[in-house]
């Protein structure tokens, strides 16, 4: 037997509901219920600033996939993979072709997913929904310094803030700033 986490490639937008059909199937069928122990669609947490206001989103970590928890036997592997491909919205496992045993993730991989989705301790990391990198121009939407554009100059994820230049009378000044105050110009 080899327990572990396999991918399963589905159509975009039917992550919840082939998660909820193999939930079925595990409630339905004994058998399957021993080798298909665990379904999860993979989200994480990210912060956003909508009119002012900010607020927790849930996003998909892997849009298009799911993770799917299978103690395959070596003899019968075949007959409880295409029992989930049989599901409508199911593409298929992630493997190299349909002839091979689909290969589990590994442990590292399988733990950076939990941490990511919460389902492992992990140390708690900023995510905004926009990524910020150095030389990059933005305009402070929130703040003393507010309709102020500038450059940034060095981005801190731990703290999420980051440092943007803005041009004070005539005068390039250092501001600091939250990732929630400032909007990239694009």
């Amino acid at each position: 037997m080899a327990k572990g986490w396999y991918v399963v490639h589905t159509y975009s937008g039917y992550e919840q509901k082939i998660e909820r059909i193999i939930n079925k199937m595990r409630e339905t069928d004994t058998d399957f219920a021993l080798v298909c122990t665990d379904v999860k669609v993979p989200f994480e947490t990210v912060v956003e600033v909508k009119d002012g206001v900010r607020r927790d989103v849930k996003r998909k970590i892997l849009p298009g996939y799911i993770l799917v928890e299978l103690d395959l036997p070596d003899h019968s592997w075949k007959t409880w993979c295409s029992q989930v491909k049989r599901i409508q919205g199911v593409t298929g496992f992630v493997t190299p072709n349909d002839s091979v045993k689909p290969q589990p993730l590994n442990a590292a991989e399988v733990k950076s997913l939990f941490q990511k989705t919460g389902d492992l301790p992990a140390e708690k990391v900023f995510k905004p929904k926009q990524s910020f990198s150095i030389g990059e121009q933005v305009r402070i939407i929130e703040g003393p310094f507010d309709s102020f554009t500038g450059v940034i100059e060095e981005v801190n994820l731990e703290k999420a803030r980051m440092r943007v230049s803005v041009g004070i009378f005539g005068r390039s000044t250092p501001v600091e700033v939250d990732f929630l105050q400032v909007e990239k110009i694009l």
